[in-house]
């Protein structure tokens, strides 16, 4: 038959109470640890620690360097005005010549001739106008006629100077001191008006020609400093002459002139020639390459501190650089330059500033 249940001893029926609450208890607790702590109780994260020195800004003449070309001051090719045979070749290829000196005599043929007869017709002509000036004040002759005897003085005059002309044209003359760099032509030799028969050269004065980009051409001016180094390693001085005005319309780039004496004579007119010039002298932070690195716009930018020790990226122009040492322009002066740890830093974030011991060797 059915068995009837009997009732749990008292001291059990207390330790299985016991037993669940502390089950309840365990498992709020366990979901308590699996929760994230609130942010008030969390422990404060370390500052990264960076090195830093202090900079100070010093005054500097960067140096533009360009490629260019030398030509000779003045150059000029000779070219005929009058045609004619070539009587003589007073001056020899390649000799130096005065402003003033013959270059080249053409055989004169009729002109003396025609010349002297130019002469008396305007003194005829002259003559004529003067008898016509007096009928006229005894009104012997018409107003028109006297014009017309006029007329005839400045046709003789006109005459007289163009045959002039001729006769000059057949001894060309050297329009500047210089050196008849090239003769093309041989005695006996016809030539005809606008025949190129030689070229003079003046290079007692070269000028480099370059051209500057347009971020460089905006510091450039006359009268600049500026030296001329030759294939050879040898060197002139001399200084800018001209900027040019406006930018070539392909390469953006500015013309620029920088005018040397050439006080050797040395053949350099054509040649190749580097160019450096010196820029007007500002004030530069000198600092490694290292340290240059791109802001959140793209800008060339470098890392620094303020009196509160947060971190600053501020943007900055490169003046020049090498492998050695950047110097660059658009940081305060003094400066907390990051040294070391830069790449782990942003900008506004505090950090710990360690001092450098001693700048590193590129940047001294």
């Amino acid at each position: 038959m059915f068995r009837r249940r009997l009732p749990l001893p008292p001291l059990v029926a207390i330790g299985l109470v016991v037993l669940l609450l502390a089950w309840l208890l365990l498992g709020d607790l366990q979901r308590f640890q699996d929760e994230a702590p609130d942010a008030e109780a969390r422990p404060t994260a370390e500052a990264t620690r960076v090195e830093v020195a202090t900079r100070h800004a010093e005054p500097h003449a960067p140096t533009l360097v360009l490629q260019g070309q030398l030509e000779a001051r003045r150059e000029l090719l000779l070219r005929a005005r009058q045609a004619g045979r070539v009587a003589a070749l007073p001056v020899a290829e390649g000799s130096r010549v005065e402003a003033g000196s013959v270059l080249l005599e053409l055989a004169r043929d009729e002109l003396p001739e025609r010349q002297a007869q130019a002469e008396d017709d305007l003194a005829l002509a002259r003559a004529e106008l003067a008898g016509a000036e007096e009928l006229r004040r005894r009104e012997l002759i018409s107003n028109t006629e006297l014009l017309r005897r006029q007329a005839e003085v400045s046709r003789a005059v006109a005459e007289l100077a163009a045959l002039r002309r001729q006769l000059d044209d057949t001894r060309p003359t050297a329009p500047f001191a210089g050196v008849l760099d090239r003769l093309d032509v041989e005695l006996g030799e016809l030539v005809q008006v606008g025949e190129t028969w030689g070229r003079l050269v003046d290079d007692t004065r070269l000028v480099a020609t370059a051209w500057a980009p347009q971020r460089d051409a905006l510091e450039l001016e006359a009268g600049l400093p500026a030296e001329l180094r030759l294939l050879d390693d040898s060197r002139l001085a001399g200084e800018v002459s001209v900027v040019g005005r406006r930018a070539d319309d392909e390469t953006h780039s500015f013309r620029v002139e920088v005018a040397a004496d050439n006080p050797e004579g040395r053949r350099l007119a054509g040649a190749s020639a580097t160019l450096r010039i010196r820029l007007p002298e500002r004030r530069v932070q000198r600092l490694s390459p290292a340290l240059l690195t791109l802001d959140a716009e793209g800008r060339l930018a470098v890392k620094h501190l303020d009196d509160a020790d947060r971190v600053v990226a501020s943007p900055v122009t490169l003046v020049d650089a090498d492998t050695r040492v950047a110097r660059v322009t658009g940081l305060p002066d003094p400066v907390r330059l990051i040294t070391l740890g830069g790449a782990l830093v942003e900008a506004g974030e505090r950090v710990e500033a360690v001092e450098a011991e001693a700048p590193a060797a590129e940047e001294r």
